[in-house]
Protein backbone atom coordinates (compact mmCIF):
# COMPACT_ATOMS: atom_id res chain seq x y z
CA UNK A 1 0.00 0.00 0.00
CA UNK A 2 2.17 2.00 0.92
CA UNK A 3 4.73 1.77 -2.25
CA UNK A 4 1.56 2.03 -4.47
CA UNK A 5 0.07 5.30 -3.19
CA UNK A 6 3.88 6.55 -3.39
CA UNK A 7 4.94 5.60 -6.37
CA UNK A 8 8.28 4.43 -5.42
CA UNK A 9 10.82 2.29 -7.12
CA UNK A 10 10.92 -1.37 -8.00
CA UNK A 11 14.08 -2.32 -6.36
CA UNK A 12 12.82 -1.01 -2.77
CA UNK A 13 13.59 -3.83 -0.16
CA UNK A 14 9.81 -4.25 1.62
CA UNK A 15 9.66 -6.54 4.63
CA UNK A 16 6.40 -7.47 6.72
CA UNK A 17 6.56 -8.21 10.14
CA UNK A 18 3.40 -9.32 11.03
CA UNK A 19 2.74 -11.00 13.42
CA UNK A 20 5.43 -9.80 15.80
CA UNK A 21 2.49 -8.62 18.66
CA UNK A 22 3.14 -4.91 20.69
CA UNK A 23 6.95 -4.97 20.47
CA UNK A 24 7.41 -4.99 16.44
CA UNK A 25 8.17 -1.77 16.57
CA UNK A 26 11.39 -2.07 17.90
CA UNK A 27 11.90 -5.33 16.18
CA UNK A 28 11.60 -3.64 12.72
CA UNK A 29 13.75 -0.73 13.70
CA UNK A 30 16.37 -3.29 14.80
CA UNK A 31 15.67 -4.93 11.25
CA UNK A 32 16.52 -1.41 10.15
CA UNK A 33 19.79 -0.87 11.58
CA UNK A 34 20.97 -4.28 10.22
CA UNK A 35 20.19 -3.15 6.37
CA UNK A 36 21.50 -0.01 7.03
CA UNK A 37 24.96 -0.81 8.70
CA UNK A 38 25.18 -3.32 5.45
CA UNK A 39 24.03 -0.46 2.87
CA UNK A 40 25.94 2.88 3.30
CA UNK A 41 24.16 6.09 2.69
CA UNK A 42 20.16 5.00 2.15
CA UNK A 43 17.16 5.89 4.12
CA UNK A 44 14.64 3.07 6.04
CA UNK A 45 11.04 3.38 6.84
CA UNK A 46 9.57 1.56 9.41
CA UNK A 47 5.78 1.78 10.18
CA UNK A 48 4.19 0.51 12.90
CA UNK A 49 0.22 -0.25 12.82
CA UNK A 50 -2.42 -2.34 14.90
CA UNK A 51 -5.08 -3.71 13.05
CA UNK A 52 -7.88 -4.84 15.46
CA UNK A 53 -10.17 -6.51 12.85
CA UNK A 54 -7.76 -9.35 12.28
CA UNK A 55 -8.39 -10.75 15.51
CA UNK A 56 -11.46 -9.26 16.35
CA UNK A 57 -13.52 -12.22 18.35
CA UNK A 58 -17.10 -12.82 18.52
CA UNK A 59 -17.50 -15.21 21.03
CA UNK A 60 -18.38 -15.37 24.66
CA UNK A 61 -14.88 -16.64 26.14
CA UNK A 62 -14.06 -13.87 28.62
CA UNK A 63 -10.09 -14.20 28.51
CA UNK A 64 -10.31 -13.96 24.87
CA UNK A 65 -12.32 -11.05 24.89
CA UNK A 66 -10.36 -9.02 26.66
CA UNK A 67 -8.60 -8.09 23.71
CA UNK A 68 -11.48 -6.30 22.19
CA UNK A 69 -11.71 -4.29 25.13
CA UNK A 70 -8.38 -2.44 25.05
CA UNK A 71 -6.52 -2.37 21.37
CA UNK A 72 -7.29 0.45 19.77
CA UNK A 73 -6.33 1.55 15.75
CA UNK A 74 -2.81 3.66 15.93
CA UNK A 75 -0.25 4.14 13.95
CA UNK A 76 3.07 6.28 12.90
CA UNK A 77 6.33 6.24 10.60
CA UNK A 78 9.89 6.57 11.17
CA UNK A 79 12.14 7.91 9.02
CA UNK A 80 16.01 6.38 9.56
CA UNK A 81 19.14 7.27 7.78
CA UNK A 82 22.81 6.71 7.59
CA UNK A 83 23.56 9.90 5.42
CA UNK A 84 26.34 11.99 7.13
CA UNK A 85 24.49 15.22 5.05
CA UNK A 86 21.20 14.15 7.60
CA UNK A 87 23.12 14.42 10.46
CA UNK A 88 22.79 17.81 11.22
CA UNK A 89 18.70 17.63 10.80
CA UNK A 90 18.36 14.54 13.01
CA UNK A 91 16.11 14.52 15.81
CA UNK A 92 17.86 11.32 17.81
CA UNK A 93 20.45 8.81 17.40
CA UNK A 94 20.04 5.46 18.13
CA UNK A 95 22.60 3.98 20.63
CA UNK A 96 21.69 0.52 22.03
CA UNK A 97 19.20 -1.70 21.25
CA UNK A 98 18.21 -4.88 23.25
CA UNK A 99 15.44 -7.72 22.45
CA UNK A 100 14.84 -10.54 24.86
CA UNK A 101 12.69 -13.32 23.60
CA UNK A 102 11.51 -16.21 26.24
CA UNK A 103 9.69 -18.46 22.97
CA UNK A 104 11.23 -21.41 24.48
CA UNK A 105 9.35 -21.71 27.67
CA UNK A 106 5.37 -23.13 26.78
CA UNK A 107 4.09 -20.77 29.80
CA UNK A 108 5.40 -17.86 28.32
CA UNK A 109 4.90 -18.82 24.33
CA UNK A 110 1.08 -19.39 25.34
CA UNK A 111 0.39 -16.01 27.70
CA UNK A 112 -0.69 -14.60 24.61
CA UNK A 113 -1.99 -16.84 21.90
CA UNK A 114 -4.41 -17.19 19.38
CA UNK A 115 -6.62 -19.71 19.94
CA UNK A 116 -10.38 -20.74 19.15
CA UNK A 117 -13.30 -21.62 21.39
CA UNK A 118 -15.67 -24.30 21.51
CA UNK A 119 -17.66 -22.31 19.06
CA UNK A 120 -14.59 -22.28 16.80
CA UNK A 121 -14.43 -18.54 17.43
CA UNK A 122 -10.59 -17.65 16.88
CA UNK A 123 -9.42 -14.96 19.33
CA UNK A 124 -6.35 -14.24 21.48
CA UNK A 125 -5.93 -16.09 24.63
CA UNK A 126 -4.56 -13.70 27.43
CA UNK A 127 -3.93 -15.69 30.39
CA UNK A 128 -3.27 -14.67 34.25
CA UNK A 129 0.38 -15.27 34.18
CA UNK A 130 1.16 -12.36 31.99
CA UNK A 131 2.59 -9.72 34.11
CA UNK A 132 4.59 -11.97 35.75
CA UNK A 133 5.65 -13.67 33.11
CA UNK A 134 6.09 -10.27 31.27
CA UNK A 135 8.07 -9.54 34.62
CA UNK A 136 10.80 -12.27 34.28
CA UNK A 137 11.33 -11.00 30.56
CA UNK A 138 11.76 -7.42 31.42
CA UNK A 139 14.29 -8.49 34.22
CA UNK A 140 16.47 -10.61 31.88
CA UNK A 141 15.84 -7.35 29.28
CA UNK A 142 17.48 -4.90 31.28
CA UNK A 143 20.05 -6.93 33.10
CA UNK A 144 21.83 -6.93 29.15
CA UNK A 145 20.69 -3.26 29.04
CA UNK A 146 21.92 -2.00 31.97
CA UNK A 147 25.53 -2.57 31.64
CA UNK A 148 25.69 -0.53 28.33
CA UNK A 149 23.48 2.36 29.94
CA UNK A 150 23.91 2.42 33.82
CA UNK A 151 26.65 4.51 35.64
CA UNK A 152 29.69 2.58 37.00
CA UNK A 153 28.17 2.99 40.50
CA UNK A 154 24.78 1.83 40.04
CA UNK A 155 26.70 -1.55 38.61
CA UNK A 156 29.21 -1.96 41.16
CA UNK A 157 26.29 -1.52 43.66
CA UNK A 158 24.13 -3.93 41.72
CA UNK A 159 27.04 -6.83 41.16
CA UNK A 160 27.90 -6.26 45.06
CA UNK A 161 23.98 -7.41 46.52
CA UNK A 162 24.08 -9.90 43.63
CA UNK A 163 27.45 -11.81 45.39
CA UNK A 164 26.26 -10.97 48.39
CA UNK A 165 22.96 -13.04 47.93
CA UNK A 166 24.61 -15.95 46.17
CA UNK A 167 27.17 -15.83 49.41
CA UNK A 168 24.87 -15.60 52.27
CA UNK A 169 21.65 -14.40 51.73
CA UNK A 170 20.23 -18.03 51.75
CA UNK A 171 22.05 -19.00 54.62
CA UNK A 172 20.13 -22.56 56.02
CA UNK A 173 22.54 -22.69 58.91
CA UNK A 174 20.67 -19.31 60.14
CA UNK A 175 16.67 -19.98 60.15
CA UNK A 176 16.32 -15.93 61.17
CA UNK A 177 18.20 -14.79 58.28
CA UNK A 178 16.00 -13.63 55.26
CA UNK A 179 17.25 -13.59 51.65
CA UNK A 180 18.72 -10.11 50.80
CA UNK A 181 16.67 -8.18 48.45
CA UNK A 182 17.95 -7.41 45.18
CA UNK A 183 19.51 -4.16 44.10
CA UNK A 184 17.03 -2.66 41.27
CA UNK A 185 19.56 0.43 39.94
CA UNK A 186 18.22 3.54 39.23
CA UNK A 187 17.70 3.90 35.79
CA UNK A 188 16.78 7.63 36.02
CA UNK A 189 20.39 7.81 36.11
CA UNK A 190 20.55 6.55 33.10
CA UNK A 191 18.00 8.25 31.04
CA UNK A 192 15.50 11.18 31.15
CA UNK A 193 12.71 10.15 29.10
CA UNK A 194 10.61 6.46 30.01
CA UNK A 195 8.18 5.32 26.37
CA UNK A 196 7.06 2.24 28.48
CA UNK A 197 3.98 0.42 26.13
CA UNK A 198 0.97 1.24 27.13
CA UNK A 199 -0.23 -2.33 27.39
CA UNK A 200 -2.39 -1.82 30.43
CA UNK A 201 -3.05 0.01 33.78
CA UNK A 202 -1.24 -2.93 35.68
CA UNK A 203 1.50 -3.39 33.36
CA UNK A 204 2.64 -0.12 33.83
CA UNK A 205 1.80 -0.07 37.73
CA UNK A 206 3.53 -3.19 38.49
CA UNK A 207 6.98 -1.68 35.82
CA UNK A 208 6.77 1.87 37.97
CA UNK A 209 6.93 -0.14 41.12
CA UNK A 210 9.35 -2.76 40.10
CA UNK A 211 11.78 -0.30 38.96
CA UNK A 212 11.42 2.17 41.03
CA UNK A 213 9.81 4.90 38.69
CA UNK A 214 7.94 8.45 39.37
CA UNK A 215 4.52 9.48 38.48
CA UNK A 216 6.47 11.92 36.06
CA UNK A 217 8.11 9.30 34.38
CA UNK A 218 5.22 7.64 33.64
CA UNK A 219 3.11 10.42 31.98
CA UNK A 220 3.51 10.20 28.96
CA UNK A 221 2.35 6.45 29.21
CA UNK A 222 -0.08 6.66 30.92
CA UNK A 223 -2.11 9.70 29.20
CA UNK A 224 -1.57 7.91 25.75
CA UNK A 225 -3.27 4.67 27.17
CA UNK A 226 -6.20 6.91 28.41
CA UNK A 227 -6.26 9.20 25.31
CA UNK A 228 -5.56 6.09 22.34
CA UNK A 229 -6.08 3.26 24.37
CA UNK A 230 -3.32 0.37 23.55
CA UNK A 231 -2.55 1.24 19.71
CA UNK A 232 0.31 -1.96 20.32
CA UNK A 233 3.56 -1.47 18.53
CA UNK A 234 2.68 2.24 17.54
CA UNK A 235 2.26 3.00 21.23
CA UNK A 236 5.77 4.16 22.29
CA UNK A 237 5.74 6.64 19.25
CA UNK A 238 2.17 8.50 20.26
CA UNK A 239 4.55 8.69 23.77
CA UNK A 240 7.25 10.01 22.31
CA UNK A 241 5.40 12.52 20.50
CA UNK A 242 3.31 13.76 23.57
CA UNK A 243 7.21 14.91 25.45
CA UNK A 244 7.92 16.38 22.23
CA UNK A 245 4.42 17.89 21.87
CA UNK A 246 5.09 19.20 25.67
CA UNK A 247 8.61 20.51 24.57
CA UNK A 248 10.37 18.68 27.55
CA UNK A 249 13.10 17.08 24.85
CA UNK A 250 16.08 18.72 24.95
CA UNK A 251 19.89 18.11 23.69
CA UNK A 252 21.61 15.00 24.87
CA UNK A 253 18.66 13.85 26.50
CA UNK A 254 18.26 10.06 27.08
CA UNK A 255 14.85 8.28 25.46
CA UNK A 256 14.57 4.42 26.82
CA UNK A 257 11.80 2.39 24.89
CA UNK A 258 10.41 -0.82 25.73
CA UNK A 259 7.75 -2.56 24.62
CA UNK A 260 6.23 -6.49 25.37
CA UNK A 261 4.32 -8.60 22.88
CA UNK A 262 3.58 -11.83 22.36
CA UNK A 263 5.89 -14.33 21.90
CA UNK A 264 7.06 -13.44 24.97
CA UNK A 265 9.23 -10.93 23.82
CA UNK A 266 10.50 -7.39 25.88
CA UNK A 267 12.29 -5.19 23.88
CA UNK A 268 14.26 -2.08 24.68
CA UNK A 269 16.09 0.81 22.20
CA UNK A 270 17.55 3.77 23.71
CA UNK A 271 17.73 7.03 21.77
CA UNK A 272 19.70 10.48 22.19
CA UNK A 273 18.22 13.64 21.30
CA UNK A 274 20.38 15.37 18.68
CA UNK A 275 18.43 18.70 19.29
CA UNK A 276 16.04 20.38 21.53
CA UNK A 277 12.39 19.88 20.00
CA UNK A 278 10.87 23.44 20.28
CA UNK A 279 7.75 22.94 17.93
CA UNK A 280 6.02 19.39 17.45
CA UNK A 281 5.18 18.50 13.76
CA UNK A 282 2.30 19.64 12.35
CA UNK A 283 1.97 15.75 12.40
CA UNK A 284 2.18 15.32 16.04
CA UNK A 285 -1.36 13.32 17.04
CA UNK A 286 -1.44 15.63 20.76
CA UNK A 287 -1.93 18.80 18.71
CA UNK A 288 -5.44 19.13 19.11
CA UNK A 289 -5.43 18.02 23.41
CA UNK A 290 -2.13 18.59 24.35
CA UNK A 291 -3.77 21.81 26.25
CA UNK A 292 -5.49 19.41 28.48
CA UNK A 293 -3.06 17.25 29.52
CA UNK A 294 -2.22 15.80 31.83
CA UNK A 295 -5.04 14.96 33.27
CA UNK A 296 -6.18 13.23 36.78
CA UNK A 297 -6.35 9.23 36.87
Amino acid sequence: MIINHYKMRGNILSFNLGGMGCSAGIIAVDLARDMLQANPNNYAVVVSTEMVGYNWYPGRDRSMLLPNCFFRMGCSAVLLSNRRRDFRHAKYRLEHLVRTHKGADDRSFRCIYQDEDEQKFKGLKVSKDLVEIGGEALKTNITTLGPLVLPFSEQLLFFTTLIWRNLFGNNKGSPSSSPAKPYIPDYKLAFEHFCVHAASKTVLDELQRNLGLSEKNLEASRMTLHRFGNTSSSSIWYELAYMEAKERVKRGDRVWQIAFGSGFKCNSVVWRSMRRVRKPSRNNPWLDSIDRYPVHL
